[in-house]
């Protein structure tokens, strides 16, 4: 067997280190559902999206899912996982003080990522954007009060856009409201977004935790449970996958 002269081996050395460095420094590849970017995905929700350990509730994923893969955000991975044949980046937050404060609410100050420290929507430039909000928000008994959730709604989305322009899915209430409602499917349009119903879903006492196992808290109990994660995750993804076909064939 001819030997190599150690320059030689130092040649084919340096050239297994450039192209492993090389190997290294390509990017992922983009993933798409059709003409849909959807490499990385943003939920915002509340509880329902995320919660930690609490009240009895000793998870650490969508309050009150059996395990983190059954809540709606991760069964919704799944899916768009499947359509894009790559794993998507999900990042998933909990913003029901936004809800609950929906007036005064700092923008700047909240939309952070705690890991970061970094503006969400500037750090992280999701291509798919998912509102998932609305139970939390207090009654909206009067013209003032439609008016100011409205505004902070539409300032919300504005917030959330960046120069890549994601794509903005907004859901319905899970516990019914028409009023917060048809607030978010009008601001939800006028963004050019994409409007989730998911009405019915809790005139099912199958999709409420309480029929699937017993919790101590009322509250958890009164979740969606496994069965209604997976109802709210196939609303979504049905309206994702008609995205594609809808921007290729806009409406006349």
């Amino acid at each position: 067997m001819p030997r190599i002269s150690r320059r030689a081996f130092i040649t084919f050395a340096c050239l297994l280190s450039m192209t492993a460095s090389l190997s290294a420094a390509e990017p992922a590849p983009e993933l798409k559902i059709g003409s849909l970017p959807v490499s990385k995905i943003l939920v915002l929700g509340n509880s329902i999206t995320f919660h930690p350990p609490s009240q009895g509730w000793t998870g650490n994923w969508g309050m009150a899912a059996s395990a983190k893969e059954k809540d709606f955000a991760h069964r919704l991975l799944a899916h768009i996982e499947k359509a894009a044949h790559g794993k998507p980046e999900l990042r998933a937050y909990n913003i029901a003080d936004f809800e609950r404060q929906h007036a005064s609410w700092d923008f700047t100050a909240a939309l952070k990522d705690t890991a970061s420290g970094e503006p969400i929507a500037d750090d992280y430039a999701p291509d798919l954007i998912i509102l998932a909000i609305g139970e939390n928000v207090p009654a909206l008994e009067t013209p003032e009060a439609r008016d100011g959730y409205e505004k902070a709604f539409a300032s919300l989305l504005k917030r959330l856009d960046h120069s890549g322009h994601p794509t903005f899915i907004v859901r319905s209430c899970f516990w019914g409201n028409s009023a917060k409602d048809d607030i978010m499917r009008k601001v939800c349009g006028e963004a050019g977004g994409h409007f989730v119903d998911l009405k019915g879903l809790d005139a099912d006492p199958l999709n409420y935790a309480r029929a699937e196992r017993d919790f101590e808290h009322p509250g958890v109990a009164g979740h969606p449970g496994d069965r209604g994660m997976a109802a709210i995750a196939d609303a979504i993804w049905s309206v994702i996958q008609k995205i594609p076909a809808a921007a290729q064939n806009p409406a006349p």
